[in-house]
Parts: structure tokens; C-alpha cells; sequence
């Protein structure tokens, strides 16, 4: 028996290694997570429905906490969608929290900012078991100079230099609240670049990280990076890193598209990070 629209935001964790993306396909012969997750929920909820995500990750590249939603007249206790949808999802997708919030609330245009992290394994010789997981650079390099020149992207700033054409967003500025990069003391040899923004451009934390790493490779100095950024034009800036180092850390939202259950709070919050590095 239905019952009343509610409005289901999910977080979610996925290896997306297997997948031609998060946005669903015309062409069902390439499997998405999206295609995935509202299979998941058809069998659940006996409805077909469309899930909105936060973000439309690309081919080959994971999340720690992408979050979507989707408006549903299941009675499917809110609580329950986790292990509900575990129990049918493939085992590289998994729903790490759900909570129920107002009607109006949209995963991807109500999004304050996102948080992206991207691995880069720096050792000599690769890793087997990190082969689908982090970028491999043999060559060494100057994590010292790449924090330098990442300096240079954090503000409020047009980042035209590091958008990949076919974008569809209405302007190239953005605010860019933070962009760390860290060496591993877990496992060394690996680097972590970590950055938060009121929105990214289509393959911006990618191509950013391109050229971050041309610079710790003395190909660029951060101070080419001030003037990359001021060119406005994305041949200047370095290439674009491989789609699967990348990871969707964490969406967070507005107070006022909050839980709408009194007591009840939902890890979208939160940014998550990968607990061997």
C-alpha cells in the first residue's frame, strides 16, 4: 500500500571501476551506477523511479560520499533503505546513510559545496592493487612546490583554464575554499590532493591536479600556475589526470535542506576521507 511523497536523500560509496559513470546511459550495454541504484530501488519500492545525484562522476571514478535522492510513496521505513538496498545492490555500491528531507530539496542544485580527492601513487614501480585506485607517477616528486603552486587555486577566482570543453555551466568562476596536499604516512610514497569548492567545472579537480603535477615535476613553477589561471584558456594549463586516482569525498548542503526528521542527521555532512592513506 502507498502512502504519503517522501523525499529520500542517500549517501552513497562506490568503486566506480566497473562503471561508465554515475549518470545513466541510452545505451544499457554500459552499466552506471545510477542504472544500478534505481534498479535497487525498484525492487525495494515497487516503483520506477529517477534518482537526481550531486555530482555526475565519469567513467572509472569512485565515491567515498556522493549523495542523491529521490522522491518515493514506498512506506519502506527511511531507516531500513540502507540494508534494503545493500542487500540488492552489487557488492562496488553501497548506501551509507538515508534520511528523509523537505520535497523541494534537489541532490545537485541545492549543493553548497563539494569535496574531491585525488591519489597519486609516487613510487618507482606501480602497485598491482592500486592500479584501479590511484595515479602512478614513477618520477619523483616536489610535493613542496605543488603545495606552493595550489595555493595559487584557493579564492574565488575564474578557473576557464581548467574546464574541459563541453561543460554546460553558465560561468567559469568559482570559489575554491581549500586545496591541501599531503604525503601519506601510511603508505608512503602515496600523495593525496585534497580540495573543497562551492561547485567544480567538468573535469576541473582533474585538470588541476594535471598540472599540479607537471609543476612537482619542474615541467611548470606555481608561478606559471597565477599565470595559467589568468590566461582563461585551458591549452596553457597541464593535462588532465587520469579518471581513476579521483574521488568524490563529500556534498554538503544548506541548513534549510536538512533531515526533516527531528533528531535525525545524515552523514552527507560530513566529508569522508580513505583510511589507508
Amino acid at each position: 500500500m502507498s502512502g504519503e511523497v517522501r523525499n529520500i536523500r542517500l549517501v552513497l560509496e562506490y568503486d566506480g571501476t566497473a562503471y561508465h559513470g554515475f549518470q545513466a546511459q541510452d545505451n544499457t550495454a554500459f552499466p552506471t551506477i545510477q542504472g544500478e541504484l534505481e534498479a535497487a530501488i525498484e525492487a525495494v519500492c515497487r516503483e520506477r523511479l529517477r534518482i537526481i545525484g550531486a555530482g555526475r562522476t565519469d567513467a572509472g571514478v569512485h565515491a567515498l560520499g556522493q549523495v542523491a535522492n529521490f522522491h518515493t510513496r514506498s512506506t519502506v521505513p527511511t531507516d531500513r533503505f540502507p540494508a534494503a538496498l545493500n542487500s540488492v545492490l552489487p557488492g562496488d555500491i553501497r548506501v551509507k546513510a538515508a534520511d528523509e528531507v523537505p520535497l523541494d530539496f534537489h541532490a545537485r542544485f541545492d549543493a553548497a559545496a563539494k569535496t574531491y580527492i585525488y591519489l597519486v601513487d609516487n613510487r618507482p614501480r606501480p602497485s598491482v592493487f592500486l592500479r584501479n585506485y590511484a595515479c602512478h607517477v614513477s618520477q619523483p616528486l616536489n610535493v613542496v612546490e605543488m603545495r606552493r603552486a595550489a595555493e595559487l587555486l584557493i579564492g574565488t577566482q575564474d578557473y576557464a583554464s581548467f574546464r574541459t570543453s563541453g561543460s554546460s555551466a553558465k560561468t567559469t568562476v568559482r570559489t575554491v575554499y581549500q586545496f591541501e596536499i599531503a604525503e601519506s604516512k601510511i603508505c608512503p610514497g602515496m600523495v593525496k590532493f585534497k580540495a573543497r569548492a562551492d561547485g567544480f567545472l567538468y573535469n576541473m579537480m582533474r585538470n588541476m591536479v594535471g598540472t599540479l603535477l607537471e609543476v612537482g615535476l619542474g615541467k611548470l613553477s606555481a608561478e606559471d600556475v597565477k599565470d595559467i589561471l589568468a590566461a582563461r584558456d585551458r591549452r596553457r594549463a597541464g593535462p588532465t589526470a587520469p579518471p581513476h586516482g579521483l574521488y568524490l569525498a563529500g556534498v554538503e548542503y544548506p541548513q534549510s535542506k536538512q533531515s526533516t526528521s527531528p533528531g535525525e542527521t545524515v552523514s552527507s555532512e560530513v566529508v569522508f576521507d580513505i583510511p589507508w592513506v
